[in-house]
Parts: structure tokens; C-alpha cells; sequence
């Protein structure tokens, strides 16, 4: 039976996960396509981009508000192709991305929030996070890397940190790109099949792969635990690199939308200007 296709502007809140909600991280969810084809959703996807890039420019020019968004994915899940197709319309001058790996010693000797808020947006920028500060309850604990009396309080300090953001003029969105185990375990193959993707499998992913259902445990603490109102979580579907594209760029489209964004004005009457 066909699927009835969800209109544009009501797939973003089919994806959020509301405040409260308990989080269930199924395998046949990440196939799901909510009735689009491909052509339709390439097409949605060339649009939003399109819109994207004008919406940037507008936050930048503005100045007073920023967007932050974090994308967490088990192994394989798309993090940096996501990076790559959705965020190349935005203008890098008002955009960063930071892709944070195991800490530093440095990093080890500060609470775990310290070099995460160092990479924050400033007011105008859109700040992409390729992992974030919720490893430090995902591979944590999983891995048994901090005691579990400590680990379980992050996830308060993780929603009150993004309440002060949100305070301050900062769109927090969290995106889980949720793939599949077989589906990670063909991007597994694939990574070592081909040349040019080799250097992206670790041996060590097969360790982390043998514990899924412990990762998937973790997950659904973290993204049920951790959608807020003011900082939700979305859980895009991403075995279909092509939905997860559009998923993707549809609930940034309408997070900035949300914003009052306006042109600022000139501290000079443009009338007067006689340019000779």
C-alpha cells in the first residue's frame, strides 16, 4: 500500500522528538521516507538550499542571533557527506564546523563542557559539530571511561548548557542521523573496497559495532533525556542518503525561518549618498 507522502512543512515535526517523549531506535525506521521518491525529494533538497544560503546570509548580516547544530550518528552514519551535500550552499565566512575527536590532556584536566563551548557560534555564524559534547555520554558510557554516578549527571548539565545558549540568542539543533546496522555494515565494505575510503575504517569501529545494542541503549537515553524545547532533537532517517539530505535541509530551512531575522539598517540616509 502506498504511503501517504508528509507535506514539507510537516516533516520537521514528525522528526523532532518532543520534550519528554521516550525515544525508541528501531532499524526499520531508518529506512523510512515519508511517501517522498527521490526525484521529488532532490528536487525539495535543490530549494531548500537555495533558501538556506539566503537565510545565512541574513543571520550574518542581522547579528543577533546564531545557530548551533550537532550531528551525532553511530559509525558509518553520514556525518561528513551530510556535511559536505547540505551545508556547501552556506558562505564559509559566517560558518564553521568543528570535529571533535578523543580530548586532549588539556581538555582532560577541565570540566567536559570546556572545549565544547569554546567552538560555540558568535552572534551571525552557524556553528556545525561533527561528535559534540554528548560522547560524553555515548562512548563513555558505554566504554566505562567515568564512573556511572558521574556520567548520569551529564545529561542535566548537557540540557542546562543549552538552555544558557538558547537564552542568549542561540538556536541549538540536534540532528541523529540514524542508520541501520545492515546499512552500516555495507558502508563498512564499502570503506574497504574502495581506495579513496579506506583511511576512514578504523578496525576499532568493529569493536564498537559488536556492542550496538550498548550504543543503541545509549542513544535513546541521550536523545530522549536531552530534547528540549528550546534545543530539540530530530531523528533523520539516513539509510537513504537522498531523504537524509532533504530531512536534513528541511529542518534547518525551518529552524531559521523561525527566526526573526531582519536587514539591518544603515546609520545613514541612502538618499543623501551621490556617488560621482
Amino acid at each position: 500500500m502506498a504511503v501517504k507522502r508528509a507535506s514539507r512543512r510537516d516533516l520537521p515535526e514528525d522528526l523532532r522528538i518532543a520534550p519528554g517523549a521516550r525515544f525508541r531506535m528501531r532499524d526499520d525506521d531508518a529506512a523510512r521516507a515519508f511517501g517522498w521518491t527521490r526525484e521529488e525529494a532532490e528536487a525539495a533538497t535543490a530549494e531548500n538550499l537555495a533558501r538556506l544560503s539566503e537565510l545565512q546570509y541574513k543571520m550574518f548580516a542581522d547579528g543577533r542571533f546564531a545557530m548551533l547544530v550537532v550531528l551525532q550518528a553511530i559509525d558509518g552514519g553520514g556525518k561528513d557527506s551530510t556535511i559536505r551535500r547540505v551545508f556547501s550552499s552556506f558562505n564559509p565566512q559566517g560558518c564553521t564546523v568543528t570535529a571533535f575527536k578523543a580530548p586532549t590532556a588539556e581538555e582532560l584536566v577541565h570540566d567536559f563542557l570546556w572545549r565544547i563551548h569554546q567552538h560555540t557560534p558568535r552572534h551571525g555564524e552557524v556553528a556545525v559539530f561533527n561528535r559534540s559534547h554528548y560522547e560524553d555520554v555515548l562512548v563513555v558510557r558505554v566504554e566505562n571511561l567515568v564512573p556511572e554516578a558521574v556520567w548520569s549527571r551529564r545529561y542535566a548539565q548537557i540540557n542546562d548548557f543549552e538552555a544558557a545558549l538558547a537564552a542568549g540568542g542561540t538556536r541549538v539543533v540536534k540532528l541523529f542521523l540514524h542508520i541501520s546496522r545492515d546499512e552500516q555494515k555495507l558502508r563498512f565494505q564499502e570503506r574497504l573496497q574502495e581506495r579513496s575510503k579506506q583511511w576512514k575504517f578504523d578496525p576499532a569501529d568493529l569493536d564498537k559495532r559488536a556492542r550496538w545494542d550498548d550504543y543503541r541503549l545509549a542513544f535513546e537515553a541521550a536523545i530522549s533525556r536531552c530534547s528540549t524545547e528550546g534545543a530539540p532533537w530530530y531523528v533523520i532517517p539516513a539509510d537513504r542518503k537522498w531523504f537524509r539530505d532533504f530531512a536534513v535541509s528541511q529542518v534547518l530551512r525551518q529552524e531559521l525561518e523561525r527566526l526573526p531575522l531582519r536587514w539591518p539598517k544603515p546609520e545613514f540616509d541612502p538618499k543623501t549618498i551621490r556617488i560621482e
